[in-house]
């Protein structure tokens, strides 16, 4: 069965085996873990996943026709949940500490990575995420603080995860060809994070400060605070930086101070 892929959900074919493998080789799968694949299209890496033996394998598709192509090919060896990711309750899975992979939509890639920072530990728990991303988003998340890059999407993904890049993706790995260079990175749960209220405070004060990312940082704060002074005196910050010159620590620390007031 011939399967074209679909543009309007972002579908490109992983096809090179020596790049699938090294990818399966990257979560360090063993037969007491519980797997978890987003969007496995036509099997090409749930193949070499199944070759590991983890102990449940789960994937999630929304494209009827590739649901069809992996019962056919897998039959009982995964089980399959016919969803849109970024729709689904992980919490549904109750089995803990899942690895998970991904060769993510371009278009929602960011989208599912927020999504698996925002739950808590206690609602869904995950050992490793191995996913893969536009390169230009990826620079984005591994971003440090005084480069162009560097923005909300760094500064949420390292408050609860460790990041580390495995390797970028030749666009002829792929099909169809994407325009653009793919990166995988590996995220593991940071055991020491600080404890917000809400996780979408973090997101509304980055969001605020880098929509003025050319300003200096006292305007985001005269938003954010009726008394800016005090907290850039709590904090003893500098008036005259950009947010880029901000350390990701201090963005936690505004947020802490955030949801005190509020």
């Amino acid at each position: 069965m011939k399967i074209i892929p679909k543009k309007s959900l972002g579908q490109n074919f992983l096809i090179d085996k020596s790049i699938i493998e090294k990818i399966c080789n990257s979560g360090n799968i063993s037969r007491n873990n519980n797997v978890l694949e987003i969007g496995p299209g036509t099997g090409n890496l749930t193949e070499f996943i199944l070759q590991k033996k983890p102990k449940k394998f789960y994937v999630i598709e929304k494209d009827e026709r590739l649901i069809k192509n992996l019962k056919e090919k897998f039959d009982k060896k995964i089980i399959i949940i016919n969803e849109d990711i970024l729709k689904y309750n992980l919490k549904l899975l109750s089995d803990k500490d899942l690895v998970i992979f991904g060769n993510l939509p371009y278009n929602v890639s960011s989208q599912i990575l927020a999504n698996f920072i925002n739950y808590s530990y206690s609602e869904f728990s995950y050992k490793k995420l191995v996913l893969m991303f536009q390169k230009e988003v990826a620079d984005r998340i591994l971003a440090k603080d005084n480069s162009k890059n560097y923005g909300r999407l760094s500064i949420f993904s390292s408050w609860k995860l460790n990041i580390k890049k495995i390797m970028d993706i030749n666009p002829s790995s792929f099909f169809p060809k994407p325009k653009v260079m793919s990166s995988l990175l590996i995220f593991e749960p940071k055991i020491n994070y600080i404890k917000f209220k809400n996780s979408k405070n973090l997101e509304h004060i980055t969001n605020v400060f880098f929509n003025q990312r050319r300003k200096m940082i006292k305007k985001p704060l005269n938003i954010l605070f009726k008394n800016s002074k005090k907290v850039i005196d709590d904090l003893n910050l500098d008036t005259n930086l950009r947010p880029q010159n901000l350390k990701k620590e201090t963005f936690y620390k505004i947020c802490l101070i955030y949801e005190k007031i509020n």
